[in-house]
């Protein structure tokens, strides 16, 4: 279920073939496995599955977003400063055999982490972060507080006898006593208020998006930080499904009073400098019915702010 990186994804203009500071990241990046990832690098890590989403009944497309996020972030300028960057790969779930694929995503998170390389990952539905945590507790072990801030509209945490892309948060929480989530960007009309009673019981922080929205966001980033502080490890995962619907055209749950991309920058900015962040996903993309390709592109550059103001 795992196949190794590919160069085909990786092109784009050039500007110097020797000047690194002219370099964009397809003339920088390097390809190897998840067990030969050098410390102090970023590792992007893709992450093909489209179960979760269609479990939910969402529309498949999911699957194709790694490697035409890839092709996006390939022409952009390398500003990460000398830090290198590894495309290690892609987990490819296969059969609707998704819990076997997060689970394989999660070695591959763990072997990054053991490397030293901060995993990227590219997914998928947001399912993905259910793999991504789980390499993280794989990898700290069991007595680690590890907390996870999700950007995103919805809670996730659906009941369901199946997992899917909207029961991963609720999945983590009753099973891991160590484990803390904070979600900004909630919608009101994107959760019954049962849902916010679930998030309630189960102990999880939030913070309501229109308030992201008309509010200085310094009071976000206090709570961001208080989070922070409560937790020996962060975790982040952004799903595109809290962006503006005009921002974001490929996401079909998108809100017309979504986040705004610059909003959304400037929460990761914040988040990923500090140093108890090790690792990043991002979901919810869907190149099959995107326009021109706006919203791939946006992902790509968030995820290249995202390394550029890591740590």
């Amino acid at each position: 279920m795992y196949k190794l990186p590919r160069k085909h994804f990786w092109h784009g203009p050039i500007d110097s073939e020797s000047d690194r500071d002219s370099f964009r990241f397809h003339q920088s990046v390097e390809f190897v496995s998840s067990i030969e990832a050098s410390k102090g690098s970023f590792s992007i890590l893709g992450f093909e599955c489209d179960e979760g989403v269609q479990r939910s009944g969402g529309q498949a497309g999911a699957a194709e977003a790694p490697d035409q996020i890839r092709s996006q972030l390939a022409q952009l300028p390398d500003h990460l400063g000398g830090r290198q960057l590894i495309d290690a790969g892609t987990v490819m779930q296969k059969d609707g055999k998704m819990e076997k694929a997060q689970r394989e995503l999660g070695e591959h998170v763990s072997n990054l982490l053991r490397c030293g390389s901060t995993p990227i990952i590219l997914g998928g539905g947001h399912e993905t972060t259910y793999g991504h945590y789980w390499g993280a507790r794989r990898f700290f072990g069991p007595d680690a507080k590890i907390g996870i801030i999700s950007i995103d509209s919805n809670f996730d945490l659906q009941e369901s006898d199946r997992p899917h892309a909207g029961t991963m948060f609720k999945q983590i929480l009753e099973s891991d006593d160590n484990a803390g989530y904070l979600v900004l960007g909630v919608q009101p009309l994107g959760n019954t208020r049962a849902t916010f009673n679930q998030a309630d019981k189960l102990g999880a922080q939030y913070v309501l998006a229109e308030d992201l929205a008309l509010r200085d966001l310094q009071s976000t980033q206090n709570v961001i930080d208080a989070f922070c502080g409560k937790h020996d490890h962060i975790i982040v995962s952004f799903c595109m499904e809290s962006l503006s619907s005009f921002h974001a055209p490929s996401i079909v749950d998108a809100s017309p009073f979504g986040l705004e991309p610059v909003v959304v920058r400037q929460l990761l900015w914040h988040i990923v400098a500090n140093p108890k962040v090790q690792s990043f996903d991002i979901s919810d993309v869907n190149p099959t019915i995107d326009e021109n390709g706006k919203t791939t592109k946006l992902a790509a550059y968030l995820v290249a702010e995202v390394m550029a103001a890591f740590n």
